[in-house]
């Protein structure tokens, strides 16, 4: 696979990315509600990404099987999370996360919105190389990593799909008013829905896996990149903090005891306040 090429394309998957975001900026001013931000970067994602991956490479003058599959992987993640997204903010309460920044940001909200969509277009761009590679791969034949990415992906949205059909359940009950979910995923990961589109991310390495092409290794760019906004960036510390005001002690409580990503059993409430 030719580097110039793939960045070729990169570049093309970052022009777009920043005329979707843009709209996005306009949308979600026009509506007052900061959660369009999400929807325009997931479809917008899914859609560059997905026409990124069909790109015929050198030597093809159509898209191969393995293109296309990759494709379809990366629009069946965008429009399950999308539509699950769009849903959440016409029917829902505005996200926590961007109604706090519009309380920091005061005046400023709206111009600093601006650079935040803008600033995401770029790391869609480190997550098309992910898909490129992977959708690049010369074999022809079905291979054995080829069904684990499948797996990978299908299972991680099975198992986000389940934490938010949990958590939809347990505000459902209004016995549960005030209180903080911590049942069935949510005993073991503070942010199970988080962990899982970031284990998502993991398909296409295991797609890409070649040790004979040591460009193979820039597959692994998505996972850390998923990880490092999820974990440290726009995911769990805003959401955190957000909790931590509104649940106050009962969600510190909640933190001692469960995991804030990576999942592990609960801590018993007496060794969590040792």
């Amino acid at each position: 696979m030719s580097v110039l090429p793939l960045l070729a394309v990169i570049g093309g998957v970052l022009v777009a990315m920043l005329v979707v975001m843009l709209a996005g900026w306009f949308t979600q001013r026009a509506a007052n509600d900061g959660g369009w931000t999400d929807v325009f970067w997931t479809y917008g994602t899914g859609v560059t990404c997905a026409v990124a991956a069909l790109v015929p490479f050198a030597g093809m003058s159509h898209p191969t099987w393995r293109q296309v599959v990759i494709a379809a992987l990366v629009l069946i993640w965008s429009l399950r999370l999308g539509t699950y997204i769009v849903l959440r903010v016409r029917r829902g309460p505005q996200d926590a996360r961007y109604v706090d920044l519009k309380s920091e940001w005061g005046e400023r909200f709206q111009g600093r919105m601006f650079g935040l969509l803008l600033i995401q277009a770029p790391f869609t761009a480190l997550l098309s190389a992910s898909i490129l590679v992977a959708a690049r791969t010369p074999d022809p034949a079905v291979r054995i990593v080829d069904a684990v990415g499948v797996l990978i992906l299908f299972g991680s949205i099975l198992g986000e799909t389940l934490a938010d059909r949990q958590m939809a359940a347990f505000k459902a009950d209004k016995s549960n008013k005030g209180k903080v979910c911590d049942q069935g995923l949510w005993a073991w990961s503070r942010h199970p829905n988080y962990l899982f589109e970031f284990t998502l991310w993991l398909a296409y390495p295991a797609i890409a896996f070649d040790l004979a092409r040591p460009i193979t290794w820039l597959s692994l760019i998505a996972p850390a990149v998923m990880f490092c906004i999820l974990r440290y960036g726009t995911g769990v510390p805003p959401l955190e903090a957000a909790m931590v005001k509104s649940k106050g002690d009962a969600y510190r409580r909640y933190q001692a005891r469960v995991s804030p990503f990576l999942p592990r059993p609960p801590r018993d409430t007496k060794d969590a306040a040792a």
